[in-house]
């Protein structure tokens, strides 16, 4: 009779899996012994995997190169990591060996950004989008690093005060972006799109506030829905909306160059887990580009947020 808890694993998933196997009755991750671990340092206990990082980027750059390559998308890409996924250095620094570029939410992630370019680790030409809610201290930071000489620093605005504040606090020229607040899918329980403006609201305020401003240059247009990118009729439809505005406020904007479609990449969170990465790339690019083609505007260059993605799969808490 099988009546081992392993037995019930090996029913009901595929087993051994490419980060989990047994080896001499110890669970392994990636190789790690997890009861050395345990043995060594107690618990609970949190522990990272740095290795599975730069796998996690280096997969999703290669899905989106490769889906450019077959749909010859004019395009580039650039991949972010959301630092508040996890703020450790050891983690910040294996993000940026890997080529990525970073995005924040908060003054104090801006913070680490300065450390991060004092150490060497990082660039003052890398991009470094700011999302969030603009606080004094944000925006003052924000505006202190573009003298500085961050060139690539890059505050997406949510609303008219945080435009009004950016335009008095920057002195040099900066380019931003605007963030369209997804509408929420229908029997959501509550209201998560607190950020970003309707899809109605885009071009009036950027004729109104950004056309011909002597320092602000709209970039980039910031689109995220918040069940995360998924093969559903809700999120191909908000995509869709997002893409009118892209390409109506495209043919007014010609420095309107980039799409950030956000994260929401899902991640492994049970043995069972299944998701084609591969393909849900391939038509989110494949829409774009379709969408540009009959508007006739260029397409963008595409960036995303992930976070999650980046660092979940990294590692794990061990209980007693």
């Amino acid at each position: 009779m099988k009546i081992r808890y392993l037995d019930l694993i090996e029913q009901t998933f595929e087993w051994p899996q490419d980060e989990f196997f047994l080896e001499e009755d110890h669970l392994r991750f990636h190789g790690i012994d997890l009861m050395e671990l345990i043995e060594r340092y107690g618990t609970p206990l949190r522990f990272t995997y740095l290795p599975r990082i730069g796998e996690s980027i280096r997969k999703a750059t290669g899905w989106f190169e490769s889906a450019m390559d077959r749909l010859q998308y004019s395009g580039s890409y650039h991949y972010c990591y959301v630092t508040k996924s996890s703020h450790f250095r050891h983690v910040t620094e294996e993000v940026l060996r890997h080529g990525a570029h970073l995005e924040t939410s908060s003054p104090f992630d801006l913070d680490i950004v300065r450390a991060l370019e004092g150490s060497g680790h990082l660039d003052k030409s890398a991009t470094v989008i700011c999302n969030g809610f603009k606080t004094t201290a944000y925006v003052d930071r924000i505006a202190a690093m573009r003298s500085d000489g961050f060139k690539g620093i890059l505050p997406v605005l949510d609303n008219e005060l945080e435009f009004e504040m950016l335009s008095n606090a920057v002195k040099e020229p900066i380019e931003v972006g605007l963030r369209i607040a997804s509408e929420e899918e229908p029997k959501f329980e509550f209201y998560t799109s607190r950020l970003g403006m309707g899809y109605r609201q885009i071009l009036p305020f950027y004729r109104e506030h950004l056309a011909g401003h002597p320092r602000l240059k709209l970039r980039m247009l910031h689109f995220f829905v918040n069940t995360g990118i998924r093969d559903t009729a809700y999120y191909w439809n908000e995509l869709r909306k997002a893409l009118d505005v892209y390409c109506t406020l495209r043919k007014e904007c010609p420095e309107l160059t980039a799409l950030n479609i956000g994260g929401g990449l899902p991640i492994k969170n049970s043995l069972g887990f299944e998701y084609d990465y591969a393909y849900m790339i391939e038509a989110i690019l494949e829409q774009i580009q379709q969408h540009c083609a009959e508007r006739e505007v260029p397409v963008p260059d595409i960036f995303t947020e992930f976070g999650s993605f980046t660092v979940g799969e990294a590692g794990g808490t061990l209980f007693k």
